[in-house]
């Protein structure tokens, strides 16, 4: 489904008016479409909305988990460590009382975007699980998707981008699991840990 369409009946559903709804749009699109924006960007959206819908059966809460899919990379800036954070700020800055949307748990959606880690709520886990689904494509996509994050960094040699992707590699391989749900396990768990090892060999 096209990504803005989508976005449309969301925001109308959870009580945006129309003018509010198209503003929201082009503050959205604006902001993946970037010149920096190699990876992070609307594909990137539409890839997570693809595992969405898939999956969308599982979810208890699947306005919130959607609605912190658009918003879960609004600002995204490498050279910051808060770029989560303040997604997920701005995200909620949007919502008003009125607005049928769980607040906090929008929060602590884009938030847990930022470290990846096991949640008690299982609807986070998904959402994590859809944002690395990256990992367990063919290692020809996972060789695009390594360029484009390259692209992003292209500010650091490779003298300082080497070590550090590689640290944030291994981090992932430490974890007894990549993927917090036993779905996502039991589908692209092993793929996505082979695209890693391979890609830190490469590094």
């Amino acid at each position: 489904m096209n990504l803005q369409v989508l976005f449309a009946e969301l925001t109308l559903k959870i009580g945006f008016t129309q003018q509010e709804i198209n503003t929201l749009w082009l503050a959205l699109e604006k902001a993946y479409t970037g010149k920096s924006r190699y990876y992070h960007n609307l594909t990137h959206l539409q890839e997570m909305i693809t595992a969405y819908q898939e999956y969308q059966s599982y979810l208890q809460h699947p306005d919130e988990v959607l609605f912190a899919i658009f918003y879960h990379d609004f600002v995204y800036k490498t050279t910051r460590k808060d770029n989560e954070l303040q997604s997920a700020e701005y995200a909620v800055s949007l919502l008003q009382p009125q607005h049928n949307l769980n607040q906090t748990l929008v929060f602590d959606m884009i938030v847990a975007t930022q470290h990846h880690q096991h949640n008690e709520e299982e609807d986070i886990n998904w959402l994590i699980d859809f944002d690395l689904k990256i990992l367990s494509k063919s290692w020809e996509d996972y060789q695009v998707y390594c360029g484009q994050i390259r692209k992003e960094y292209k500010m650091y040699p490779d003298i300082l981008y080497k070590p550090g992707r590689k640290k944030a590699l291994e981090h992932f391989l430490e974890h007894e699991f990549i993927y917090q749900t036993e779905t996502f396990r039991n589908r692209y768990e092993q793929q996505a840990r082979t695209n890693i090892q391979k890609e830190i060999n490469l590094l």
